[in-house]
């Protein structure tokens, strides 16, 4: 089933409180707490707080959404991340799968970045904590087809997918990309964007009700609302409601 959430970097100005009463008022399910502003890796204090204060609001922790990138060093070593996520009681951690496209990529940085993630999905496994690697741009999983290769390439149980659309894709070629990676999308990061200009959800319904209908029905997945027009909060509650009835019209 398919659950809702907000990314708290939709709101990085606010403190962890104000995000928690946000995402309350909007009734959703869950918070996926980042980690360059609201839960910094390593700081397991601050993530147990966190934790305990979205509990006490009765939402869930979706995931951590880190800024690990794999295949280069880190400010914040991958252990401390994991400590993070853990204390925080996250099921998953988002990462970043490098920080070149895919047409820039060479040979031995594909090979390290590879190893690198496996490496990250086998220690997060002892803790029973998923990988799920980001669907950006200037990185690995910039296109459909380089995320499915990198995807098989792995084929490691503990490593999942987010999709978001894709800027300067068609609606048809943004189905096309689902297909694509479908086997492995476990997360969704919801916006409407024409460009890089962002705009209200219910704009987008007419795509986002294409979205869901090609998304996978089963398993424990988060449709997380992102980056809202204006970065105001009575939009974001807004496109909440628009959120809640794009499931509900998808039965999912």
């Amino acid at each position: 089933m398919w659950k809702t959430g907000m990314c708290s970097v939709t709101f990085r100005d606010k403190t962890t409180e104000e995000v928690i009463e946000i995402a309350a008022k909007a009734g959703l399910h869950s918070i996926e707490w980042g980690g360059d502003v609201h839960v910094p890796p390593g700081d397991t204090a601050a993530a147990t707080r966190t934790a305990q204060h979205t509990k006490e609001a009765g939402l869930e922790v979706s995931s951590y959404g880190s800024y690990f990138k794999a295949g280069i060093k880190n400010e914040a070593p991958f252990p401390d991340v994991l400590d993070t996520a853990s204390a925080l009681g996250a099921a998953s951690i988002r990462i970043w799968a490098g920080e070149k496209g895919s047409g820039e990529m060479e040979a031995g940085e594909r090979q390290e970045l590879v190893r690198d993630i496996r490496e990250t999905a086998d220690l997060a496994a002892l803790q029973n904590i998923g990988v799920h690697l980001e669907y950006h741009g200037g990185t690995l999983t910039d296109t459909a087809d380089s995320a499915r290769h990198l995807m098989e390439e792995l084929n490691h149980p503990n490593v999942r997918l987010y999709w978001q659309p894709a800027v300067g894709l068609s609606l048809e070629e943004r189905l096309a990309s689902i297909e694509a990676v479908k086997p492995w999308v476990q997360h969704v990061h919801v916006f409407f964007w024409r460009g890089t200009t962002r705009y209200p959800l219910t704009d987008g319904r007419k795509e986002w009700d294409a979205y869901f209908q090609h998304l996978p029905e089963s398993g424990h997945r988060y449709a997380m609302l992102e980056f809202v027009q204006n970065d105001d909060p009575a939009q974001f509650h807004r496109d909440a409601a628009v959120l809640h009835e794009l499931l509900a019209s998808a039965g999912r």
